[in-house]
């Protein structure tokens, strides 16, 4: 009895993390399609302001997964409620970390090169997602192991994960933190060249450094800048206020749209 009990609340929070990671995904990709009509002054839609503030949609992000948040925790209702506050949460998220990139600079850099972090943490938040979809949690408390193991196993293991973050080893850094092994690969591994641990403890010119820049070359990065592009629309030239995703958006008040959300 107590067997199909556990295998019906497994399938009931699998099928809510399936509504979630659906969510996700079909609001990003949305999210991107209409952003990028926005800037090049295609189609009816535009910027959202309130008292003359552009209102990012971040701000919907937040409260959606806000909502959701107090929706469980206070009502905790069954399916299939749920199932709609799984999604709204999804939803939110993905509203939310498309400009995760504004939250890390506090500035608006969203058609940017820094503008890249947000389809980055987007791919990995999908990715984990994705495993919880499939049931990975090797951090669930109700192993038997007793409570000391069990907190000191998350510790460990966060630690790894940050450290694997410092290195600039983000995959594995946020995917370990629900599965240790990773944490621990991302966190022996040699960091990127770029990261803030390859340039605190990385000399210039040093062995390490040379490792890390043959390790990492240039053209690996070039490589998933063309795979973002087709995601989420190219960058900004640096010398340009404005590059829109084809020639013919380059005349007229479609400069005005940079940064349209």
């Amino acid at each position: 009895m107590n067997l199909d009990l556990d295998l019906a609340v497994d399938l009931t929070e699998r099928a809510a993390a399936v509504w979630m990671l659906g969510a996700f995904v079909v609001v990003f990709l949305g999210t991107r399609v209409v952003v990028r009509l926005i800037r090049a002054g295609k189609g009816p839609f535009r910027d959202t302001s309130v008292g003359g503030v552009h209102l990012h949609h971040l701000v919907w992000g937040i409260f959606g997964m806000l909502i959701a948040g107090v929706g469980e925790f206070t009502y905790r209702p069954e399916p299939p409620w749920q199932y709609v506050l799984a999604a709204l949460f999804g939803a939110g998220a993905a509203l939310a970390l498309d400009e995760f990139a504004l939250w890390l600079h506090l500035s608006d850099v969203y058609w940017e090169r820094e503008g890249r972090l947000s389809v980055d943490a987007v791919f990995v938040v999908g990715a984990l997602m994705a495993l919880l979809v499939l049931g990975a949690n090797p951090l669930d408390p109700d192993t038997g192991d007793g409570v000391v193991l069990v907190v000191a196993t998350i510790v460990v293991n966060g630690m790894l994960a940050i450290v694997a973050l410092v290195k600039g080893r983000f995959l594995l850094g946020l995917l370990g933190f629900l599965v240790p092994v990773l944490a621990l690969v991302g966190a022996v591994r040699l960091a990127r060249p770029t990261s803030p641990w390859a340039r605190r403890r990385y000399p210039e010119g040093s062995s390490k450094d040379l490792r890390a820049r043959r390790r990492f070359p240039e053209r690996d990065r070039r490589r998933w800048d063309a795979v973002v592009d087709a995601v989420a629309g190219r960058p900004n030239a640096p010398d340009s206020p404005d590059t829109p995703d084809s020639p013919e958006q380059e005349q007229g008040p479609q400069r005005e749209q940079e940064g349209a959300r």
